[in-house]
């Protein structure tokens, strides 16, 4: 008996076959390409397929996607994938599957399920995952329960408000994303390069239009100086959101994962201590922020989870 998850994430799709116990049987990366829209939709079709003739004792199917993912419906609205706005991805995998159940859920859901599953919120009833990677999202579990909101949109803290005056620029994104997401970070220092002329630093050569959070990151290791006031104010905004989740729903731990927390787990303490002069004192000192530890493969243990839970109460 074996269940399979998939995590459709930005650049790839990566596959695995979990056990009834929960160990990893096999995995698989697929890269997206350039692929877009109903092409994407075909080619996690074309890894199920794959899965179905490989493995004949496939109980059930758990689905991680980015953005939304309605659960009335089982369509996706995905940020990332031009045509998915409304996207029948469950319709699709189910007809493939036949009798075998497909569920999926949001990837920032996935994340923290994985986590309490396999990683670092396990036995927590009261945990968040904090996804910073091209985007900002969280996977929030209350009371043992994943809060998915009345549409499913519950977790979408790129839109936190955390400054003013609002600017125009929030509005394809929202604030935190703005001034603290991967994309966030090379807007801030194009801006702050742009503003700083007389600037011979590390950055300076590089055309604004290229610059990603990576150089960033490899500058402010080298303690280039713009590259440490971008970084001080991300850690400022950081602080900030985690200061709110912490108010708002008290949990037990804040997990930071996501492709910009690989080099971002260096400022924890430093979020930490930006975090404690914003948030309910008593729940801030019984928080522990930490490292994802299933890293990039959270959403996948988490869609593993989906498919597990359904079929075999975990």
């Amino acid at each position: 008996m074996a269940v399979l998850g998939i995590d459709l994430g930005g650049t790839k799709l990566a596959s695995a076959v979990f056990s009834e116990q929960g160990a990893l049987l096999s995995k698989e990366i697929v890269a997206l390409g350039v692929r877009q829209g109903a092409e994407v939709g075909a080619l996690i079709t074309a890894q199920l397929k794959k899965h179905l003739a490989d493995r004949k004792d496939l109980q059930s199917i758990g689905v991680s996607v980015p953005g939304i993912c309605r659960s009335k419906t089982g369509t996706v609205w995905a940020p990332n994938i031009a045509g998915w706005d409304n996207y029948p991805l469950q319709q699709e995998l189910q007809r493939e599957a036949g009798t075998i159940p497909v569920i999926m859920d949001s990837d920032r859901a996935c994340y923290i399920l994985g986590e309490r599953w396999q990683g670092n919120a396990r036995g927590c009833k009261d945990a968040i995952f904090l996804a910073i990677g091209t985007g900002i999202g969280a996977g929030i579990i209350v009371n043992g329960t994943i809060l998915r909101g009345a549409h499913d949109i519950a977790g979408a803290v790129g839109w936190m408000a955390l400054d003013r005056p609002y600017l125009d620029v929030y509005t394809s994104c929202g604030c935190l994303e703005y001034h603290a997401s991967g994309e966030g970070i090379a807007k801030v220092a194009r801006k702050m390069l742009q503003e700083k002329p007389e600037y011979q630093g590390l950055l300076s050569h590089k055309a604004s239009e290229t610059m990603t959070a990576h150089d960033v990151f490899k500058a402010y290791e080298q303690k280039d100086t713009l590259a440490t006031a971008v970084m001080q104010q991300c850690v400022a905004f950081w602080g900030m959101a985690v200061a709110n989740l912490v108010s708002i729903f008290n949990p037990e731990k804040i997990l930071f994962g996501g492709g910009v927390f690989g080099p971002g787990v260096q400022f924890l303490e430093a979020i930490r201590q930006e975090a404690c002069q914003w948030a309910q004192p008593i729940s801030m000192a019984q928080v522990s922020l930490e490292k994802s530890q299933l890293e990039g493969d959270a959403g996948l243990y988490g869609a593993g989870y989906l498919a597990l839970q359904h079929q075999y109460p975990v």
